[in-house]
């Protein structure tokens, strides 16, 4: 079965797109990746993302334009996936952007990803999986993160307590070890700070390859004020968003210190405050190897303060080593995801999320009449039997 997978994430750059051929052996799945791109998304599109994004205000207007833009966005990306699979692809699974994860006493109450399937399905003429969050939701789990599917089938938990981590907008862990429930949750800010802050200080969508952080010099104070954050100390299951790392959490941060913070000095501290939560997590868990994957693994600076502080007690690699592009996991996640959920099985994993039950993930928004199913004529008039 050949499955596209799209993602976008928290850092809404673009969409990362995938070709994926899975073939069942016995209790093995197997993967063949057929290829990968990244498309990036256009400046105004991001500042339209970001426009709506909360704490921001909005209204159904822009909700809706901006779920339409985004299906067409995604269709074209899923057509992409579609020449990676040779021109022909079975099942597309297009999660959409996530711009609302809606938490109350660290409960999930609802989600919202935009992406109107509707548009990827009539573009590439074969069925979307879409809304894969809130079926876990619905069995009250946090809807996220999903990832940890993939990394609890990818990683072989005998070889001892390892993590599968990824570096997006947000830091996600997945733990595996021998004779433990899988374990997974959302430690923090990954790029979604430090994003935040190039935009302010630099005007720039990131610190490209970590230039500036790697100039700068920890701050002491900031950094303890925003460790200082309750979401740290919380228990999992958790997840979290930019509906709280966001620009205005730092400003407020920043704004508490009562006196003026460089940029290069910013960018070390949010550098540090990220490589200082997942080390923590890593220790806590007492892994012995991370496993790297996302955006993130491309910032050198961030790799290396990360590698240092595992240093002696856990080693740092990437999913390039497994066979799984580094850049392009979480779409390859999500393709699996889809694979699942066609042969009615679950992915979410009720260790991780917390949900009382393992849900079948997501809808299906078909390109038309199923090639499988008997085809009855046209009906012409409709009777209602007593």
């Amino acid at each position: 079965m050949r499955i596209v997978g799209l993602m976008s994430g928290t850092s809404y750059d673009g969409v990362d797109v995938v070709a994926a051929e899975f073939t069942a052996d016995g209790d093995t799945l197997r993967l063949r990746p057929l290829g990968h791109r990244e498309l990036a998304y256009p400046d105004d599109l991001r500042a339209e993302i970001g426009a709506l994004l909360p704490p921001a205000a909005t209204t159904i207007e822009a909700v809706c334009r901006l779920d339409n833009r985004l299906g067409e966005v995604f269709a074209e990306a899923a057509a992409a996936g579609v020449e990676l699979a040779g021109g022909a692809a079975d099942a597309v699974v297009s999660p959409g952007q996530t711009v609302f994860h809606w938490v109350e006493a660290g409960r999930v109450r609802g989600t919202l990803q935009l992406g109107a399937p509707a548009r990827v399905a009539a573009r590439v003429g074969v069925p979307v999986l879409h809304d894969l969050r809130s079926a876990d939701v619905a069995a009250g789990g946090q809807g996220a993160p999903l990832v940890p599917a993939f990394d609890a089938l990818l990683l072989d938990p005998a070889a001892g307590p390892r993590a599968a981590l990824n570096l997006g907008g947000i830091a996600n862990l997945t733990v595996v070890a021998p004779g433990a429930p899988v374990l997974g949750y959302d430690v923090g800010p990954a790029n979604a700070l430090l994003d935040a802050a190039a935009r302010r200080f630099l005007d720039r969508p990131c610190d490209v390859d970590g230039a500036r952080a790697a100039a700068g010099r920890v701050h002491e104070a900031l950094l303890a004020r925003l460790l200082a954050e309750p979401y740290y100390a919380a228990p999992p299951p958790k997840s979290t968003g930019k509906e709280l790392f966001h620009g205005g959490y730092l400003d407020a941060a920043l704004a508490a210190l009562g006196e003026p913070v460089a940029a290069d000095d910013v960018l070390a501290t949010l550098t540090e405050l990220t490589a200082r939560t997942v080390a923590d997590a890593c220790d806590r868990h007492r892994v012995t190897e991370v496993v790297a994957a996302g955006g993130g693994v491309r910032n050198p600076t961030l790799r290396a303060r990360l590698a240092a502080l595992g240093e002696g007690r856990w080693r740092l690699r990437t999913t390039d080593e497994l066979g799984v592009p580094a850049q392009a996991k979480e779409a390859y996640a999500f393709a699996l995801l889809g694979w699942l959920s066609w042969h009615g099985l679950p992915g979410a994993v009720p260790s991780v999320t917390g949900a009382s039950r393992a849900a079948v993930l997501g809808s299906w928004t078909p390109a038309g009449p199923s090639a499988a199913a008997p085809r009855p004529p046209a009906p012409r008039r409709l009777v209602v039997d007593a």
